[in-house]
């Protein structure tokens, strides 16, 4: 719009007056971004009718009243984001790809003191590369971002990303950010971060004092660090002070404190990297120094993944190693070796430096060990998180081997039984695993003959029959057996399995458990289920009712041949699989033989043969 037609409007309307400079904005050619029809062009102006057209993205040539637009609609300036991206398309798309930094610099460069919140950003930025490809960009910028000496990165959401007037080096910005973050567990972080740019550095000595105090006060008073987070902590301060010259003693807590009560080390030790886990155990030896020993054989007995080597290590370092074969001999004899060291033990069978350590483990006892730890586990898991014992022992092709040198065959035999009812293992895996065992031992083969010969005969049953297999099979899976699980987690918590009663008790009820499942699973699948409609009457077969009398006594009585799981002797009722059944199967009516009944031979006439009725 001429400055006329401007003038003109505002005469005629002339609350429009403070908005001259924006109306004279709106020429043909400058981009724009409406509040609901989003970002556009304008293309040109209707004196007559008084309206800017504008091409938006689903609207093209839309006409708009620019009394209207001036509280509605931004125009844009030419070095606008979204402006270049329609001039430099491949300008933007390279800072896109390659510089995601330039492109914030550009987007805060908009901005008055070139500043704007995180909102005001993340949604200028999701308008540039789309919402779909923002999320991931956004993350990964932010990371440069932090890192980036002339962009201050705000603490919290409500404050600003802005660029700096002069950039600054990197302990600078450490030290901003410690000053501007009320998070202990922050300042802890910040202050490693600054010790690691502090050697050497005669120009941080006065700023290094005051986190050093800070620090400290944080660690004394604050409730948001953990027992770990305020052991690393104090570590950090003492680093810093050494690095300025003062005396760690002047501080406190001392690292010592922080660890007066034994029994917090495991859950410290779990929550530190490696090199603060050996830092945890040389501390411990300082501040235990007659009793140390044992303090970090529990800790090796409760570590998990690289702890266990720092435990084992540095019992080494310290002439520990007889102490400490005889340590993991005794928690083999006692079932108190735990999935994490059983790993640490196959993992490192063939090293020379353990040998001494490791000499007589790898031993049957020691595969029996690790099945009951993989059940163990498999117990406590959730979802389909994997084990890594069962998947050393998969992966491993030797392990089995190994453990099984000096078995005979009933030990073989019973530890591949306990492979089959172990439920950390899927089926694949028991049946892969069970082969190394027969390869060794053929003999175990009869585990898995015996259950194929069972498969192959069919079994023929009624509907009342199967449904109460069926109802009996669901509650062993559904309640039986997780409850069954529950009880063994809790007798281990009882401590020694060598005298814990509740614990063998619930084992050997898993054991039945588990077997009368896979029975009833096989015996289910076998199953054929039959009305016995079609029950023959020529000659006594499966659902027929048998008239018979007894030779020397003219005793009478009728029975019911029925199904595999449907006896019941007190009502004459019989099984076909029972002996008495298959003595009368396929004789005829009239035919006179020898039955066994109570241990007694007599001779029988089958006087009747009719089909079984339900409802008689």
């Amino acid at each position: 719009m001429t400055e006329e037609v401007v003038q003109e409007l505002i005469e005629k309307n002339p609350q429009l007056k403070a908005a001259r400079d924006k109306l004279l904005q709106m020429q043909p050619g400058r981009y724009c971004i409406h509040q609901s029809w989003g970002f556009g062009r304008i293309v040109d102006y209707n004196e007559a009718q008084n309206r800017i057209l504008i091409d938006f993205k689903d609207k093209e040539g839309h006409p708009m009243d620019p009394a209207f637009c001036v509280t509605t609609m931004e125009v844009l300036a030419e070095e606008h984001l979204l402006v270049r991206q329609q001039t430099e398309p491949e300008v933007i798309a390279e800072m896109i790809n390659k510089n995601p930094v330039e492109l914030v610099k550009a987007a805060l460069n908009q901005y008055p003191n070139r500043a704007a919140t995180g909102n005001e950003l993340e949604n200028l930025l999701t308008r540039v590369l789309g919402p779909t490809k923002f999320k991931k960009w956004w993350t990964s910028t932010r990371k440069m971002l932090a890192k980036d000496p002339h962009i201050g990165v705000p603490a919290k959401k409500t404050e600003c990303y802005y660029i700096r007037e002069e950039a600054l080096n990197a302990e600078q910005e450490v030290l901003d950010n410690y000053e501007n973050t009320q998070s202990a567990k922050k300042k802890v972080r910040l202050a490693r971060e600054l010790l690691e740019h502090s050697e050497n550095r005669e120009d941080l000595r006065e700023s290094i004092a005051h986190v050093l105090d800070d620090l400290n006060h944080v660690i004394q008073e604050s409730n948001q660090l953990s027992a770990s987070e305020r052991l690393q902590g104090a570590w950090t301060r003492d680093d810093l002070a050494r690095t300025v010259g003062r005396d760690v003693a002047e501080f406190s807590p001392t690292t010592a404190s922080l660890i007066g009560d034994s029994s917090e080390l495991s859950n410290i030790a779990s929550s530190l990297t490696g090199n603060q886990q050996k830092r945890l155990l040389v501390l411990i030896k300082e501040t235990y120094p007659g009793e140390w020993k044992p303090l970090i054989f529990d800790l090796l007995k409760n570590s998990h993944g690289k702890f266990t080597t720092e435990c084992v290590t540095f019992l080494l370092e310290n002439d520990c190693e007889e102490e400490l074969a005889a340590t993991l001999r005794r928690w083999l004899h006692e079932q108190n070796l735990r999935a994490p060291v059983l790993y640490w033990i196959v993992r490192n069978r063939h090293s020379r430096k353990y040998s001494k350590v490791l000499d007589g483990l790898i031993t049957p006892r020691l595969l029996n060990a690790i099945f009951f730890a993989i059940d163990y586990e498999a117990l406590q898991l959730a979802g389909s998180r994997k084990i890594a014992l069962a998947e050393i022992l998969h992966d491993d092709k030797d392990l089995i081997r190994d453990l099984l040198l000096t078995a005979d065959t009933e030990i073989a035999r019973d530890l591949a039984n306990n492979l089959l009812i172990n439920q950390g293992f899927e089926e694949l895996t028991k049946k892969s695993l069970l082969a190394r065992f027969i390869k060794h031992f053929p003999s175990v083969q009869g585990l898995i003959s015996g259950e194929s010969e069972t498969e192959a005969e069919r079994l023929i049953v009624s509907r009342e029959s199967y449904d109460r297999r069926g109802r009996e099979y669901e509650e062993i899976v559904s309640k039986k057996i997780p409850e069954n699980s529950k009880a063994i987690a809790t007798a281990m918590e009882h401590g020694d399995l060598r005298e814990n009663s509740e614990y063998k008790m619930a084992k050997q009820d898993q054991q039945m458990l588990l077997a009368r499942k896979a029975t009833l699973e096989k015996d289910l699948s076998r199953a054929e289920i039959t009305d016995f409609s079609n029950a023959p009457t020529d000659q006594v077969g499966i659902g027929t009712v048998v008239g018979l009398r007894q030779g020397s006594t003219n005793r009478k009585v009728v029975y019911s041949i029925l199904g595999a799981w449907d006896g019941d002797p007190d009502n004459n009722i019989l099984s076909y699989k029972t002996p008495l059944s298959q003595s009368l199967l396929g004789h005829r009516e009239g035919e006179t033989i020898e039955l066994t009944v109570a241990d007694s031979a007599e001779s029988w006439t089958i006087e009747s043969i009719a089909p079984y009725n339900k409802g008689e």
